[in-house]
């Protein structure tokens, strides 16, 4: 998954769960479900009335892991952590990182309103790349990432797009705009950006 931790060498990821020790891969369609949920969810507007983002984001991650890991779902990140070649923050400044976010975000949305094309992709980027450049929990921060950007698309009034990076070269598009992105420039973001809303024009016609 883009935007999640990747284990050394190829080894296999395990984690404790309210359901024993489980492989990422018996994980996977557990979060699946859940994340399934939260989508339908989502659809039905049931988050529109939370306003603050840092909260919406750690709802999202208690709703998609909170029965399978109770201990640490929806709550921020404890520990130091690498994702490929990223070293996200240390974890005592993640609460005011995504206090910060929230509040960059509600500027952007305002400096946005007039449909501007160019403002309107640089806010999508900046939503997804920033989050991800956080990584505020422990792991499934790509799910989160996902399901915060579909009810982001929900507000804005903009169609559900993929999120989902495909094929060789989409991800590593996708690795060089998370690589950018880490460095506050949210050019190669906004370029996937266009492409998802053209593919999705392409698709519905």
């Amino acid at each position: 998954m883009a935007g999640e931790t990747t284990p050394p060498g190829g080894a296999t990821r395990f984690i404790q769960t309210t359901r024993g020790l489980l492989s990422y891969s018996q994980l996977a369609p557990l979060l699946a479900e859940r994340v399934l949920r939260v989508e339908t969810a989502i659809a039905a507007d049931t988050f529109a009335a939370q306003e603050a983002v840092a909260e919406l984001v750690r709802q999202f991650h208690f709703e998609i892991a909170g029965d399978l890991v109770p201990e640490w779902a929806g709550h921020w990140r404890d520990a130091e952590v690498r994702v490929g070649e990223h070293h996200p923050p240390s974890p005592h400044r993640v609460p005011m990182l995504m206090r910060d976010y929230g509040e960059d975000l509600r500027t952007r949305r305002e400096n946005a309103s007039g449909r501007m094309e160019e403002l309107l992709l640089e806010l999508l980027a900046f939503a997804e790349g920033r989050l991800l450049s956080i990584h505020p929990f422990n792991d499934f921060n790509g799910r989160v990432t996902r399901l915060f950007l579909r009810e982001w698309l929900r507000r804005l009034e903009l169609p559900p797009v993929d999120l989902v990076p495909t094929g060789s070269a989409g991800e590593a598009a996708y690795f060089a705009a998370l690589h950018a992105g880490d460095g506050n420039d949210w050019r190669p973001f906004m370029k996937i950006w266009e492409q998802r809303f053209e593919q999705f024009g392409d698709a519905a016609q």
